[in-house]
């Protein structure tokens, strides 16, 4: 098994496997993520249905926004996930806490967001996509208004 398809909290009473191994993550600079997970979040996008978890019974949820809820082990406060609850085809989509990763081998860092929110004194070395907040904002409700086809909702 990859290792950067399984993962737990920090206490191990949750664990999950991914269906498949995720090649990319990414990090996320707004202030919800940086109070949930005590700096910047670092995610990897999961399908709906694309994550089996173990001790299940051990993860609060926490409603966050209208339009995601936030996941950690109601053990050990380990952070596990973004979950988008907005109605829509991508209702389900998980941002993976990357760090819940038992491996991070051969991934590759190619996303930040909310970059207009990033503290002057965070940097990362190297090229990638960057969004602002009103970006993915805008992709969100994109999200919201598609349908299963992918074309915008009439």
């Amino acid at each position: 098994m990859s290792g950067c398809k399984t993962g737990s909290c920090l206490c191990g009473a949750v664990r999950f496997e991914l269906a498949e191994a995720p090649k990319t993550y990414g990090a996320c600079h707004c202030a919800m993520c940086r109070k949930f997970s005590g700096g910047i979040e670092f995610g990897l996008e999961v399908p709906p249905d694309g994550a089996s978890w173990t001790g299940e019974e051990n993860i609060g949820v926490y409603k966050s926004s209208d339009w995601a809820e936030r996941g950690f082990c109601k053990i050990c406060g380990s952070s596990l996930f973004w979950r988008l609850t907005a109605p829509g085809p991508m209702q389900g989509l998980l941002s993976l806490s990357a760090g819940s990763l038992d491996s991070f081998d051969g991934l590759e860092f190619t996303t930040e967001v909310y970059i207009d929110m990033k503290p002057d004194s965070h940097a990362f070395a190297g090229t990638r996509k960057r969004m602002t907040e009103a970006e993915v904002m805008e992709m969100v409700a994109s999200m919201e208004n598609a349908t299963p086809e992918g074309s915008a909702a009439p």
